[in-house]
């Protein structure tokens, strides 16, 4: 009988979790909101939803994470040590490996103030180094909730100049944008509205999801945020908190208008995302044929941005074997918590 594995990816907005079973591949993936900022006991709730939801027994647990950047803790070694205590207690009487990005996999009772740094939101390279592993070349996108990781990958290895997230930022291997959470006065100074460039408003009163719930390309289940102003989800909703962004009130026959509105700011997102992936490409010449693998809640704009550049497009879950949650959730949609997973499944803790 095989052993499930067990793969977590402890966000500061999210907690996802995917079980794999060597030799059959992905076989339940689950997601919950966690406002790690508003407290520990948080995460303790969406860990435990999702140890409740799951019928699937795992002999093993694999962890990543990014939640150590909330401003709950101190810094982010701290933020390492307290979400790996909270899943130390989680988890009981289980083989847990926590993912230290560069330093490979280490043993929970291993793990300690020395490796901190190289755990602390090393999820985007798991992702990265099992998409390598599986197509050798390409540019990896993974366009989440709040932010995009973009890799250049050759000959099966993850080519990345940046490791922190520090380092990332410089590089633009790291791009604070996401189509869920990121504020829309994060995306754009300027709209054009009615053959007008018009400035937007730096308040927080609106969000991508509405732009994107507008373009029709949200996918209802992925967003698990509350709204900027506290409202309902709905397209009326959204068209009214993108009219606030330009001082406007919204009426029911100007839909259309602001439409053309979301479209505009869902343009200005895909160009910054896209000027990223055309540097990155250049730094080998990377042939045309290699393709971008899309994966996030947000992989719609990786193919886009993929028949942008005339290159092949490949979806991160058709890397696996094929695979739909009963709860709606694709395994691209938690990538690093499939990554992790299928990275361990090789783990042999006797070369440690």
């Amino acid at each position: 009988m095989q052993s499930n594995i067990m793969g977590w990816d402890i966000g500061g907005a999210h907690v996802k979790a995917a079980i794999i079973q060597p030799g059959s591949g992905v076989i339940a993936v689950h997601q919950r909101p966690c406002q790690l900022w508003k407290g520990i006991d948080r995460l303790h709730e969406a860990v435990k939803d999702i140890l409740g939801e799951s019928t699937l027994h795992a002999n093993r647990h694999v962890l990543t994470m990014t939640g150590e950047l909330v401003d709950l803790f101190e810094d982010r070694e701290d933020g390492v040590k307290h979400i790996l205590a909270a899943m130390n207690c989680l988890l009981p009487n289980s083989e847990v490996l926590v993912y230290a990005g560069k330093d490979g996999f280490l043993r929970m009772a291993d793990a300690n103030t020395t490796h901190y740094s190289s755990i602390a939101s090393a999820n985007w390279l798991a992702s990265a180094t099992w998409a390598a592993q599986s197509v050798g070349n390409g540019l990896f996108v993974d366009i989440g909730s709040t932010t995009t990781d973009i890799l250049l990958l050759n000959e099966g290895k993850v080519l990345a100049e940046g490791y922190t997230d520090y380092q990332r930022l410089i590089s633009q291997e790291l791009i604070y944008t996401g189509i869920v959470r990121t504020a829309v006065m994060a995306v754009a100074q300027s709209v054009q509205d009615e053959g007008k460039e018009v400035g937007l408003m730096a308040e927080y009163f609106a969000t991508m999801a509405d732009v994107y719930r507008l373009t029709g390309e949200l996918n209802e289940l992925h967003d698990q945020t509350d709204t900027a102003d506290g409202a309902e989800k709905t397209v009326p909703a959204s068209a009214k908190r993108l009219a606030r962004m330009i001082g406007c009130d919204y009426s029911a026959n100007e839909l259309p208008r602001w439409h053309k509105f979301a479209k505009n700011l869902r343009d200005q997102q895909i160009a910054r995302i896209q000027s990223a992936c055309e540097r990155l490409a250049m730094r080998i010449q990377l042939p045309d044929n290699s393709p971008l693998i899309g994966a996030g809640v947000g992989r719609f704009l990786v193919k886009q941005i993929a028949f942008n550049l005339g290159r092949p497009y490949q979806d991160f879950s058709g890397l696996l074997e094929g695979f739909r949650s009963l709860c709606g959730l694709a395994a691209a949609d938690c990538a690093p918590a499939v990554a992790v997973a299928c990275l361990a499944a090789t783990w042999d803790s006797r070369s440690y």
